[in-house]
């Protein structure tokens, strides 16, 4: 069975390389990241954000929880999490390592992103931080969000653990990430995504890297079963992954133990 473990780039030689050459390729595409997003997907992406936002709604409702979006990139989840966030919330955290990408999403989910953020609209409050050590308390956290980040992560187990670490006892987590369909829609998709795609992408951004390293990272990524038993290991429980759009993304879900009397 196909075991998790980190994302490599082309030339990575270890988890530290990795993660270099993913922060200078998001800081280097994110000019351009949110119009290919879009395109590319043919704005499905925008309904994925807002069906995970969905999922978490009871959480989101309560006014002191407290959120993190991790790999928040330049903040459409974030987005789609504070529209379902009560006026006077405690503000989501949203944490990127590349600083271009985060500076993108502080436009547009900080306090300053609208003129009722005084008057007790919610907002977040960017973070430059790595996901494998977050700057955060152990058990501080409600609930963790993450969107078509996670696979980018050095070290897969690494990033549950510490997002285990930081969570309260029936805290949860979310993590929306792309897989890879079978049957027709797989073949099709497959067609798409590893020929077409890249084009596109470099048209957008020139060079070869960033969207031949997309399709990669995906098809290296671990199925569904396999990193639904990763989770489990890194001691969450209530585990389970939903496919989105006939397979093509999904939204793995699990909580946090909570402490038994």
């Amino acid at each position: 069975m196909m075991t998790a473990t980190g994302a490599r780039p082309a030339g990575a030689m270890d988890e530290a390389g990795a993660a270099t050459a993913v922060r200078q390729m998001f800081n280097t595409i994110a000019p351009r990241y949110d119009l290919l997003n879009h395109v590319l997907s043919a704005n499905v992406d925008r309904l994925w954000w807002r069906r995970t936002a969905r999922r978490f709604k009871t959480v989101l409702a309560r006014p002191d929880a407290a959120i993190l979006d991790i790999c928040c990139g330049t903040g459409d989840l974030t987005l789609a999490l504070l529209n379902l966030r009560p006026r006077g919330a405690r503000p989501i955290l949203a944490g990127d390592f590349s600083t271009a990408m985060l500076r993108r999403g502080a436009r547009k989910f900080g306090p300053k992103r609208t003129r009722r953020s005084a008057n007790g609209a919610p907002y977040a409050t960017a973070i430059e931080t790595d996901a494998l050590h977050l700057p955060l308390r152990a058990e501080s956290l409600d609930l963790i969000v993450t969107a078509f980040g996670f696979r980018n992560l050095a070290n897969y187990e690494a990033g549950l653990k510490e997002f285990h670490r930081v969570l309260k006892p029936g805290g949860q987590l979310g993590i929306l990430e792309f897989s890879t369909p079978g049957g027709i829609v797989g073949k099709v998709y497959g067609v798409y995504f590893r020929r077409i795609l890249p084009a596109i992408g470099r048209m957008f951004c020139g060079g070869n890297g960033p969207y031949n390293y997309l399709p990669s990272s995906v098809g290296d990524f671990p199925p569904p079963q396999t990193m639904v038993g990763t989770i489990e290991r890194a001691g969450f429980t209530q585990c389970a992954w939903q496919a989105y759009t006939f397979g093509i993304a999904g939204l793995y879900t699990a909580k946090r133990a909570p402490v038994t009397p």
